[in-house]
């Protein structure tokens, strides 16, 4: 069975939407490879683009693994942490 990506990361996107201080900034779900931007809401420069691999984990534009789509949130919990944002 082939993993529905964009489904996950659209769950993604709202799991670090939830984070007081991070912005979903872009959700592409019509492009190869689909990803999400987001970036912390006080900084230009802390953001991060990520994808949702075929083998199901978030992966940062720098080949950071955040975590797998069993745990959207605790993906969500970890970019925030990298970009020094708040709790959900």
């Amino acid at each position: 069975m082939m993993l529905d990506t964009t489904l996950f990361l659209e769950r993604f996107a709202h799991a670090a939407a939830r984070h007081a201080d991070l912005a979903v900034q872009n959700l592409a779900l019509t492009c190869d490879p689909e990803y999400v931007s987001v970036r912390n809401r006080f900084s230009q420069s802390l953001a991060e683009t990520v994808i949702c691999s075929s083998d199901g984990a978030f992966v940062t534009s720098w080949g950071y693994r955040l975590g797998s789509t069993d745990d959207v949130e605790g993906a969500a919990a970890r970019l925030a942490y990298l970009l020094a944002a708040m709790p959900a």
